[in-house]
């Protein structure tokens, strides 16, 4: 493994004992944010990584989801294997079809290589904005990047501090692609539905055709304990402004988490809660992410 600048900063291991959902997910639901990380002897993590995790291969992950309901994934490339990507790719590929995937790119790539990335299930890039994994990136690569992926039908994901709605309004009204916020912008719960920065969310959710947003992340909204019922809310203001553009994941192996390790089964059983109607979970779960990843959003 090669060595990582910081390399007491380690994950820890996701629930190795998810319970069952009482929640039973519509046929093809999707997981459209999961990572996959490793095997470190075949899928070296990158030099420069921020954090280590544990080995969190695609096999885990497809027998996490058989034990949820959850019939198709998209792998979202992790920033610790950097910009080799053959990880998500082999996972993508070990799927028959049921995977689709977003990578971390940088600005030498070549039209080549955009171009086998989407021949093997990439439909989008992901841009880090959170301070603990380098902050803003170069502005100038962003647009460049964007303008190229453009002609593929591909999108970006932005994974921002919830702060960064506020200051980066300008960056979000010149985005002429679809884009993902994730993890419900990082709001924080307990400041409140009313906080400016998930108030600035909603409006760009409101106003702006082209922002879908991930319901994900309920540990990462939550002041912390499980099963995180405070980001309830969160969730269900976004999903009434427009439940067309509206994804959820589980955001497993959940790197990174310093506070109560999420149980997969208890998040399922939690996204029930906030969406009870059934017609609704299917939006959510199957007509959605079936637009944005295996079809024209």
């Amino acid at each position: 493994m090669n060595p990582a600048k910081n390399p007491l900063k380690t994950c820890l291991p996701p629930d190795p004992n998810p319970i069952k959902p009482t929640v039973v997910l519509p046929p093809g639901a999707c997981d459209a944010h999961c990572h996959v990380f490793g095997p470190a002897t075949r899928f070296p993590y990158s030099a420069d990584r921020s954090y280590t995790p544990p080995d969190a291969p695609v096999d885990h992950l497809r027998r996490l989801h058989r034990r949820l309901g959850i019939s198709r994934a998209v792998i979202v490339h992790a920033s610790c294997h950097g910009t080799e990507m053959d990880v998500t790719l082999d996972a993508i590929a070990s799927s028959e079809g049921a995977y689709r995937g977003v990578a971390c790119v940088e600005d030498s790539i070549t039209d080549g290589e955009l171009q086998r990335l989407h021949d093997g299930g990439i439909r989008g890039i992901r841009f880090n904005f959170v301070k603990h994994l380098g902050g803003v990136p170069d502005l100038e690569v962003f647009h460049r990047l964007v303008a190229r992926i453009k002609p593929l039908g591909w999108h970006i994901v932005l994974h921002f501090d919830a702060e960064d709605i506020l200051t980066q309004q300008e960056l979000l009204g010149r985005i002429n692609v679809p884009f993902i916020s994730y993890h419900m912008g990082r709001a924080k719960a307990a400041e409140g539905l009313e906080q400016r920065p998930f108030q600035s969310l909603l409006d760009l959710y409101r106003n702006n055709p082209l922002a879908w947003i991930k319901v994900c992340g309920a540990e990462r909204v939550s002041v912390g304990k499980r099963p995180f019922r405070d980001a309830v809310p969160f969730a269900q203001a976004l999903i009434a402004v427009d439940s067309t553009r509206i994804l959820w994941g589980t955001d497993w192996p959940h790197p990174n988490i310093t506070k109560d390790m999420p149980n997969d089964g208890e998040l399922v059983d939690l996204f029930g809660e906030i969406c009870p109607d059934a017609a609704l979970r299917t939006r959510i779960l199957v007509d959605n992410p079936t637009r944005m990843y295996w079809g024209t959003p």
